[in-house]
């Protein structure tokens, strides 16, 4: 699938190569509440490190996309909502973005401050997310002439107790109970007599400090360099051969782990992704210009362990040679992420399982990962033992698998090449 328009290629200045790295990755996350306190949905936060009670925000389109970012490939959805939405607030700049269309639209709700809005185009504003299949939550509106279309086209309605008295929030739960599909949330409840009062008054969902403060969560995570992302980005632009966009994904371990996490968390199927170039004929042209924009966003210029990243590519570079006798091309593929992704609990601090299962990756790889079972095992197996210098498990592993010592050795000297001009590159 080709890309819909032409832009003018993208250069890599100084600056950007030159970003200050960033090994972690941060969010917010407020629950929301039904009358039986259960989760029902949690209010994504911006935050700029583990200890912030409160976002920093110098840039709210920025904070945005960091949100958008974080949700999509740096953490797993399933993990940070479990079966809850994601409320998520957007500025105005987002709606025109390419990142408002990466985002899994049947599991988000877009939350639109009324107050930082023209009324005069909201509606359409509105009509178009909610074409796109997102659900709308409107923040402080109150019942008004001029807001009735307003409230039609939402799907929730969030008043703040701590700016409304009792008997404003009261006629604005009686108006907007005319509307039987309209979802009320009193948010900000900081003490028990607010709550009783709001489940007094009938709203539906509750959300403040008196039911639970925000947690920040945090993950370690990996990142591409910003040149590296500006290098795809331009690819793609020109409708690159997939086989190139394939080589350089496979160049880069970030960008590769990203790609599956992102195809598994955001809603493109149930079926498992099979290798990388599976990923990109999924994902198409369009909506991979528009990830890849996503990232260089928030991407920073390098991670803090390249050691490691260059050991993990020349891993993936390895298994991908000493299997070439034996397996086809999809399945060497797959031979190549069973070498890179083997080393990412060291590059995240992660244990592996946990990592092997976010990604759902098919089951053939992930038992060798896992367990060292399976057909990739063998190969695997015979480079972490060429790795570690066990030159007794290597002989026993080559013979098994009628390789001569000379291949082995070669294609781990061509590996370690390979990944050190790649590492270069980046």
């Amino acid at each position: 699938m080709l890309r819909e328009h032409a832009t003018m290629p993208l250069a890599v200045t100084d600056t950007q190569s030159e970003m200050p790295p960033h090994d972690r990755a941060y969010i917010g996350r407020q629950p929301i509440l039904d009358m039986k306190r259960r989760v029902v949905g949690h209010e994504l936060l911006y935050r700029h490190d583990e200890n912030a009670s409160s976002a920093r925000i110098t840039n709210e389109f920025e904070a945005c996309v960091k949100v958008v970012n974080n949700t999509l490939t740096n953490m797993n959805a399933d993990w940070l909502l479990g079966d809850s939405a994601a409320f998520i607030n957007i500025t105005p700049e987002l709606l025109d973005a390419d990142p408002l269309d990466l985002l899994p639209s049947q599991r988000v709700v877009l939350e639109f401050s009324v107050e930082q809005r023209n009324l005069a185009t909201l509606p359409a504003q509105i009509e178009h997310t909610r074409d796109l299949g997102f659900r709308i939550a409107l923040e402080d509106l109150l019942p008004r002439k001029h807001t009735q279309r307003l409230v039609e086209a939402a799907d929730y309605i969030k008043l703040d107790v701590q700016r409304f008295d009792t008997r404003t929030l009261a006629k604005a739960v009686e108006h907007f109970r005319r509307y039987p599909a309209l979802k009320l949330i009193a948010k900000k409840i900081e003490t028990m007599q607010e709550y009783l009062a709001c489940a007094e008054l009938g709203f539906d969902y509750f959300q403040g400090y008196y039911l639970a403060h925000p947690e920040t969560l945090s993950v370690k995570v990996i990142n591409p360099t910003c040149t590296t992302v500006l290098e795809l980005l331009n690819k793609v632009n020109a409708n690159s051969d997939v086989g190139e966009l394939e080589t350089c994904f496979k160049q880069n371990m970030a960008l590769s782990f990203k790609l599956l996490r992102y195809i598994n968390c955001a809603g493109f199927g149930n079926g498992q992704v099979q290798s990388i170039r599976h990923a990109l004929a999924i994902l198409g042209y369009r909506q991979l210009y528009r990830w890849l924009s996503l990232l260089l966003i928030t991407s920073v210029s390098a991670t803090r362990a390249p050691a490691l990243i260059q050991m993990a590519i020349a891993r993936g570079r390895f298994a991908e040679l000493v299997g070439q006798p034996f397996l086809a091309s999809r399945e060497r593929d797959n031979l190549f992420i069973v070498g890179m992704f083997s080393m990412l609990d060291v590059v995240l601090e992660t244990p592996l399982d946990s990592l092997v299962e976010n990604l759902n990756l098919p089951q053939n790889i992930g038992d060798a990962l896992r367990y060292r079972t399976g057909i990739y095992a063998p190969f695997l197996n015979l480079v972490e033992a060429s790795e570690n210098m066990d030159w007794k498990q290597v002989e026993s592993l080559s013979q098994a698998l009628h390789l001569p010592a000379e291949n082995i050795n070669q294609a781990h000297f061509e590996a370690l090449v390979w990944a050190e001009q790649m590492v270069a590159r980046q």
